[in-house]
């Protein structure tokens, strides 16, 4: 499903709904983050999804990162809380999201990274100085932005 994300633009649609989501920061021993080439906005991201009920939301960053990019990972803390109002997601179906995101930080513990085909269509290990090489929207940067100070206390915001 296609999607439009808004941010902070006083011309975007009202949000009807919330979803609780998580993105995680996945970093190995060689200093490289886990990045997603998404399908649905042709934009790299952390991988992260939805909350599933029946779920702890430790289990949903877990499932979406082996789902998105074939890779177990181990939660290893909170990055923060990302809850901006003025960044709605408008999907091609007339949902409109607010977004509601919870980042993890994580480390690889096995499998081995591709794309899965439906929501991801590339998967790369990418080092932290070449991340403006790629298209990557502004609260994504923004969270591995506060990933990589390794703040000591969690973003709340």
């Amino acid at each position: 499903m296609a999607r439009v994300d808004y941010f902070n633009d006083p011309a975007a649609p009202n949000a009807n709904s919330v979803v609780p989501s998580v993105t995680v920061c996945v970093q190995n021993n060689t200093g490289h983050l886990l990045l997603i080439h998404k399908v649905d906005n042709d934009l790299w991201a952390l991988p992260g999804g939805g909350h599933d009920a029946g779920e702890y939301i430790t289990q949903t960053a877990i499932r979406e990162v082996q789902e998105e990019t074939g890779v177990e990972v181990e939660i290893l803390g909170l990055v923060g809380l990302y809850t901006n109002p003025n960044h709605v997601m408008a999907y091609d179906d007339g949902e409109v999201r607010q977004q509601f995101s919870i980042c993890f930080s994580a480390r690889p513990i096995s499998g081995n990274a591709h794309e899965d085909g439906t929501e991801t269509k590339a998967v790369a290990w990418v080092l932290p100085q070449d991340l403006g090489r790629l298209n990557i929207h502004p609260s994504m940067k923004l969270r591995i932005k506060h990933y990589l100070e390794a703040r000591t206390e969690p973003y709340l915001g």
